[in-house]
């Protein structure tokens, strides 16, 4: 098993946007978070909230969900900064009467915008768009107690625990991995989440590989997408030798130019490449994580 940081960092300086460049060089310690924050700066609105391509099928520059799940992963890994906070705010805003989120906000122009963003109801609270956002604000609520106990946050966390409670078959398989990321990030504070994630369980099976309805064609999320990091409760819900395997996998997925591909369909040459430097820093943060690389 064995991956090419050399590679991989050519990789990123050839093909990835400068988020995740500055991202990248964060991980391998190179650079400090001002250069992450000022980076993910760039994909930010006046109302606070972030647009402008940051979620890479979304090229639209209004602020929506998805920008906000991304802007708030930098935040959890660069740590506190007023920011989120002002992200929060925007995210109380945003939210319906029931506490959740829409899947997307309306779009002006959806030129190279994935159908599933523009054409999205923005008066219909969504599962997993709620989840994917609060998991990240949860994320970084840890690095950030003066947002812990943020109105938004609860009343978010809140909408997710009663929607999945209420799930009695599988759901889509993306919106099921928001879910069990969810609790991850909420089972040491939220007494609810290790029964929830119990209720979940019964639709992960076994060898951790859940097919996307709809998707492209072999587009499958795998263990390590539902649990990528190995103190997250939810890897008790994998045998260790599966864990093993869907990492060497993980490792052997690095590519000739140094970087990961991604398995479901762009919707622009720009985003296609965006996803290749996304992913290229979340397999090296897994892989480090899960102590397979230095």
């Amino acid at each position: 098993m064995t991956v090419d940081i050399a590679r991989a960092t050519s990789f990123m300086a050839t093909h990835a946007r400068v988020l995740d460049r500055r991202r990248f060089e964060l991980l391998m310690g190179t650079t400090d978070k001002n250069a992450v924050l000022a980076a993910v700066d760039g994909y930010r609105n006046p109302d606070g909230g972030y647009g402008w391509g940051l979620e890479p099928d979304l090229r639209a520059p209004e602020s929506q969900p998805g920008g906000a799940l991304h802007a708030l992963e930098v935040f959890a890994e660069a740590g506190p900064t007023p920011r989120t906070a002002e992200l929060f705010d925007w995210l109380a805003a945003t939210a319906l009467p029931d506490g959740g989120l829409p899947f997307a906000l309306p779009v002006a122009d959806p030129a190279g915008c994935a159908p599933f963003w523009s054409q999205a109801d923005p008066k219909q609270s969504a599962l997993q768009s709620t989840a994917f956002v609060t998991t990240a604000g949860l994320r970084a609520a840890e690095l950030d107690p003066s947002v812990a106990e943020h109105p938004w946050l609860r009343s978010a966390v809140e909408y997710c625990f009663a929607a999945i409670r209420a799930i009695e078959t599988r759901p889509f398989a993306i919106e099921l991995c928001f879910c069990v990321q969810l609790l991850d990030a909420a089972y040491e504070k939220y007494p609810e989440a290790p029964a929830l994630l119990d209720h979940l369980a019964r639709f992960v099976p076994a060898d951790g590989l859940v097919p996307v309805a709809g998707g492209k064609e072999g587009e499958t999320l795998r263990a390590l997408d539902f649990s990528p990091w190995p103190d997250s409760p939810s890897r008790r819900l994998y045998q260790p030798e599966v864990i093993a395997a869907e990492l060497a996998r993980l490792a052997g997925e690095q590519q000739e130019d140094g970087g990961w591909t991604v398995d479901f369909t762009s919707y622009s040459p720009a985003a296609a490449l965006e996803w290749r430097g996304y992913r290229t820093v979340w397999a090296v943060s897994v892989l480090r994580r899960n102590s397979l690389l230095p």
